[in-house]
């Protein structure tokens, strides 16, 4: 049965797409964990992508004559890393630092963040056109949508800007972080 299917010329070329889609997917997640320090996750990834690779590698190697083989693994490459930024933006590992810096100062809006469960250290700022109020706000990275729709709701004209914190102490924040 097997050799059967690796014999049927269209059967190999999805067979080759699909083990290219995976084998990105696995390295983008394998990438992912590596860069948020999950050392034996990345680890366990990694060794189901070399081991998808390889696979798939050697079968468009015995199979050079047919451009079409080739461009499979190439079309497999391509749709993987948007297979792997998919997986990446539902995962949504870690946590991000929001800075907000409202158009007009409006003293309420920390309150109504932190009554919807944002930590919100606030303070006073002076722009060109006078006093702003500045926000450094800590969420996962999985709130990080309704974070800015829930700031835009409250100022439509706040800028807005946000980072991957690296490494964080102290703070409201900590003792839920590092659960």
């Amino acid at each position: 049965m097997g050799s059967f299917l690796l014999e049927n010329f269209w059967t190999l070329l999805l067979i080759i797409l699909t083990i290219n889609i995976v084998y990105v997917s696995l390295f983008t997640l394998r990438m992912i964990l590596t860069l948020k320090g999950v050392r034996y996750g990345a680890a366990v990834v990694g060794m189901f992508e070399i081991t998808v690779y390889v696979t798939g590698l050697g079968l468009v190697l015995d199979n050079m004559t047919s451009v079409l083989h080739v461009m499979a693994y190439a079309l497999g490459f391509g749709v993987g890393v948007l297979v792997g930024m998919k997986i990446e933006e539902k995962l949504a590992l870690g946590y991000i630092t929001v800075t907000v810096i409202t158009k007009e100062y409006e003293p309420d809006i920390p309150n109504r963040l932190r009554d919807k469960g944002y930590g919100v250290t606030n303070w006073v700022a002076y722009g060109r056109e006078g006093e702003r109020l500045m926000m450094e706000i800590l969420t996962p990275r999985r709130s990080e949508k309704d974070l800015f729709e829930t700031v835009k709701k409250l100022d439509s004209k706040a800028f807005i800007i946000s980072h991957e914190p690296k490494n964080f102490n102290g703070g409201f924040w900590v003792k839920g972080v590092r659960r």
